[in-house]
């Protein structure tokens, strides 16, 4: 479960503050520190990233971004990974991306550590898509199971082996299985 830091700093005020490691997420009024990644957590994410972009980034139809503070809708947020539709993709003045997302991802994928909330997590999944993504992801690696939650749609749990998971539509081209997910975790 995260550390809470302190209950004095504002959002605005935690944005000003230096990134710490782990990230520090502003929930409820509240600064709390994510825990740090272990084994079984890097070893998706590391995977996760380049296979969803391998799928999405060379048409440019999206980007997925690992431990990318989002901030909307009163929250400040880490997702595991964060995937953008290419065009909601913020820029600065030059035209680089943005250092600053004020928006939330199109799909939002969390990864469960050891000792981590279920419930914390959960809420910020739920947070997201009350704000517009289009679809949260809940990995439990000890589960070897994926929890799929959309808007205004009942909570889908997949954990057979052959069992096709769900994509948002924009990156409906990836065909991944619960097997191939977790297979990520083999040596």
């Amino acid at each position: 479960m995260g550390q809470a830091l302190s209950k004095t700093l504002t959002l605005e005020e935690l944005l000003k503050q230096p990134e710490t490691k782990p990230a520090s997420e502003y929930i409820d009024g509240q600064i709390l520190q994510k825990p740090m990644p272990q084994g079984k957590h890097s070893r998706i994410q590391g995977e996760f990233v380049p296979t969803i972009n391998g799928v999405v980034k060379p048409q440019k139809i999206a980007c997925a971004f690992p431990e990318l503070r989002c901030t909307f809708g009163g929250r400040s947020t880490v997702p595991d990974v964060a995937v953008f539709v290419w065009n909601r993709i913020p820029s600065d003045e030059t035209g680089e991306i943005a250092n600053a997302f004020l928006l939330p991802p199109d799909w939002t994928i969390e990864i469960l550590s050891p000792d981590q909330s279920h419930t914390k997590v959960t809420k910020n999944i739920l947070h997201c898509l009350k704000y517009g993504t289009q679809m949260g992801w809940l990995i439990d690696p000890d589960e070897k199971t994926v929890f799929v939650y959309r808007p205004k749609q009942e909570v889908e749990v997949f954990d057979e082996l052959d069992e096709l998971l769900p994509m948002p539509p924009f990156v409906s081209e990836l065909n991944l299985t619960v097997q191939d997910l977790f297979s990520w975790l083999l040596l």
